[in-house]
């Protein structure tokens, strides 16, 4: 038997919050403000968005290490932040968030579009979340409801390690039947994400103004004038630069004009 290189993408593997739903990626980030505030500890939401892309277990430790956030955390609660505190946190996030995924659970647009020109084309869909599979059932079912469905999910704690770890992204490659990990590509809006692509040998694609790094409401996208635009997409991409993404885009709605560009580098002979 002799390898052969893949001449065309068989899959995409898409995030959820911030890539498919949710414009700005508000449901996880306020709750993170509300679940930390019911202990008497105030952050922001810009500090909130700050490890997104994590499992949310992972996400509140990360949180918690930040000096600042430690120090709130002593004078408000009068001992560090231990394990224990974690994950208290998170069982007090937990209700919260799947009582108010609701809120944030309308489709990006372009979303719907986007993955019917995928699956004309043959490519499957795949997905993960840094979600708990608890939550990722309510959003799935929010999002059928609204017409968007895909091949394959995998929440963060289906898999022994997260992201920036790549096993959620090869658990979809397992599921889909996939032949080469680079015959799929990665699409993300945050850098846990990215590099989980990059770390399963994947294209990967990075969304610049639809997700967390931005954190604008799609009505406020609208409102930025041409040259907003193209300096939030500039200063977002400079962020995702360490992740080294193969391609940054403002939205979902860019992404079958990419995929078309790795067939043509597949056929070349290219690989992630």
């Amino acid at each position: 038997m002799q390898y052969h290189s893949p001449q065309c993408l068989q899959a995409v593997i898409c995030d959820w919050a911030g890539t498919l739903v949710d414009f700005g990626s508000f449901a996880p980030t306020q709750i993170f403000v509300e679940a930390f505030a019911e202990l008497g500890v105030a952050i922001s939401l810009e500090e909130a968005r700050g490890p997104m892309g994590m499992g949310k277990w992972d996400h509140i430790r990360t949180l918690c290490h930040q000096p600042e956030i430690a120090d709130r955390f002593v004078q408000a609660v009068g001992h560090a932040p231990s394990d224990a505190d974690v994950t208290a946190l998170y069982e007090r996030f937990m209700p919260l968030q799947i009582a108010k995924i609701a809120d944030h659970s309308a489709v990006i647009p372009g979303a719907l579009d986007t993955l019917a020109t995928l699956r004309a084309q043959g490519l499957k869909i795949g997905s993960c979340s840094g979600y708990p599979a608890v939550v990722m059932e309510k959003v799935i079912a929010l999002a059928a409801d609204n017409g968007l469905q895909v091949d394959h999910v995998v929440a963060t704690d289906d898999v022994p390690n997260g992201r920036p770890h790549p096993a959620q992204a090869l658990a979809n490659v397992i599921a889909l039947g996939v032949s080469d990990v680079a015959a799929c590509v990665k699409i993300d809006d945050t850098t846990p994400g990215i590099l989980e692509g990059r770390s399963a040998g994947m294209w990967t694609v990075a969304l610049t103004c639809s997700g967390n790094a931005l954190g604008l409401t799609h009505k406020q996208y609208q409102a930025l004038s041409d040259t907003e635009r193209r300096a939030a997409h500039a200063r977002v991409a400079a962020q995702f630069a360490p992740a080294k993404p193969h391609y940054c885009i403002e939205t979902i709605a860019e992404l079958p004009g990419v995929i078309d560009d790795i067939n043509i580098r597949l056929r070349l002979g290219e690989r992630p």
